[in-house]
C-alpha cells in the first residue's frame, strides 16, 4: 500500500490538507535543476515551500527566471510580480526577459514542469482550466494552453472536490479543454493520484482517507500504485 501521511492532514475533522499544506508536499517531489512554472492561484503558493537553497529554478510567464517566494511584510518591489499580479521576490542571478520569449520558452518544451490548477482532469489526462462555460466566466484560455502542452511534464494542484461536491476527476471532461493527455500527476487535499494507462492510479493518500472513499467520492475504478 502506498505510504499514509497523517502527520500533514491540516483538517482532521474532513481527512483534507489545506492549500499551504498541499503545496508543501508538492514542492518536495520536485527535483533540484528543474525549471518549473507555477500556475495563478494555488500553484503560486509552492514557491513558499521549497527548501532553502533549492536549486528549483521558478519561471513566471510575464518574464522572469530566479523567481523566489513572496515578499515579506514591507518587502514589496512594486516592480515585481507573478502573471497573476502578485507580488514576487527575486533569487540572485534572477533574468527578466520580453513576453514573447517567456512563451517561447514554454512552447519549445524548455520547461521540465509546471503545475496548474484545475476544473476537471480526465482518466486519459486531459485537462480543463480555463472555463466552465459559465456566463460570467473569463473568457480566454491565457498562457495556461502554452503551459500544458510546451512543459515535459504536468502536475495539478487542486481540490478533489467543487464547492458543491462533484468531484474534479472525471472520466472525461465537459468542460472546454485546455490541453489533450497532458497531465502526469494530480495533487488533491485527499490523495495524490498518478495518470497511467488510461486511468487514475492512487500514489499516496492523506490521513484516514481510503481507497474506497475515493471510489465512492469520484465514482471512478481506482487502484493503488504497486510499490514495487
Amino acid at each position: 500500500m502506498s505510504e499514509q501521511r497523517a502527520s500533514t492532514v491540516s483538517d482532521p475533522a474532513t481527512r483534507r490538507l489545506d492549500r499551504n499544506a498541499l503545496a508543501e508536499r508538492v514542492a518536495a517531489d520536485i527535483p533540484n535543476g528543474a525549471y518549473v512554472n507555477l500556475g495563478i492561484g494555488a500553484p503560486t503558493l509552492v514557491a513558499d515551500h521549497l527548501p532553502p537553497g533549492s536549486e528549483v529554478i521558478l519561471h513566471t510567464e510575464n518574464g522572469m527566471l530566479g523567481m523566489g517566494p513572496a515578499p515579506g511584510e514591507g518587502q514589496i518591489d512594486p516592480d515585481l510580480i507573478n502573471a497573476g499580479k502578485q507580488a514576487v521576490t527575486e533569487l540572485p542571478g534572477a533574468a527578466y526577459f520580453h513576453h514573447a520569449d517567456s512563451f517561447a520558452m514554454m512552447r519549445g518544451g524548455h520547461l521540465d514542469l509546471c503545475i496548474l490548477g484545475a476544473f476537471q482532469v480526465s482518466e486519459a489526462g486531459d485537462l480543463a482550466n480555463w472555463s466552465t462555460g459559465a456566463p460570467d466566466a473569463i473568457p480566454a484560455v491565457g498562457g495556461a494552453m502554452d503551459l500544458a502542452i510546451g512543459a515535459k511534464d504536468v502536475y495539478v494542484m487542486t481540490d478533489l472536490l467543487t464547492k458543491t461536491g462533484e468531484s474534479k476527476l472525471v472520466a472525461s471532461c465537459t468542460y472546454p479543454l485546455t490541453g489533450v493527455g497532458c497531465v502526469t500527476r494530480v495533487y488533491t487535499d485527499r490523495a495524490v493520484f498518478d495518470v497511467v494507462g488510461g486511468r487514475f492510479r492512487v500514489r499516496e493518500l492523506f490521513g484516514s482517507t481510503t481507497l474506497d472513499e475515493l471510489r465512492s467520492l469520484t465514482g471512478l475504478e481506482l487502484e493503488m500504485i504497486d510499490p514495487a
